[in-house]
């Protein structure tokens, strides 16, 4: 069987968890017709809002302004925040597993002790993004990208108890 280029590989592996998600939640929302459909956020204005400690599983963010924005010890796991600007916003303690934070600008940003498993993060950018016990075991990141975010990992993810540096593939 031929191997797949890696562009490739992980434009497939997003297209099966977005197939995934959907599945998820079209089964719960079957199995209980109560289950509230996805919050929409998609192109909104959300510079300075305060989303901390908010269950928003399976949220759509998608290129929104999110500046200054607090989503701190939020769950938003299986949210979408693709092509979103989220300079200088808390995510500190924030649980993104399975989301999909593709593009996104996260300068000056708070991700410690973020929950970032299992995440899809290409060309997600991470200029001077605090990331102190967050853990990205098995997300998905450009080798440069990698490579950038283990000069400055340090620290213990408090939820999985996984090492930054282990969870980035450190050396």
């Amino acid at each position: 069987m031929p191997r797949l280029p890696n562009p490739l590989k992980h434009f497939l592996v997003a297209i099966l968890g977005l197939a995934l998600g959907f599945s998820l939640w079209v089964g719960a929302a079957t199995a209980n017709p109560n289950y509230p459909p996805p919050l929409s956020f998609s192109n909104a204005e959300l510079k300075g809002k305060d989303f901390s400690g908010q269950q928003l599983r399976a949220a759509e963010f998608s290129n929104a302004n999110l500046e200054l924005t607090n989503f701190s010890n939020a769950d938003v796991r299986g949210a979408i925040f693709s092509g979103s600007v989220a300079t200088d916003a808390n995510f500190h303690g924030a649980d993104f597993t399975t989301g999909m934070l593709d593009s996104v600008s996260f300068t000056r940003s708070d991700l410690s002790d973020a929950v970032l498993v299992d995440t899809i993060l290409l060309r997600a950018t991470f200029d001077d993004t605090a990331i102190a016990g967050a853990d990205f075991s098995g997300a998905i990141l450009d080798g440069a990208q990698a490579s950038q975010l283990c000069k400055t990992a340090a620290g213990v993810n408090s939820t999985t108890g996984v090492a930054t540096r282990d969870s980035l593939g450190c050396r």
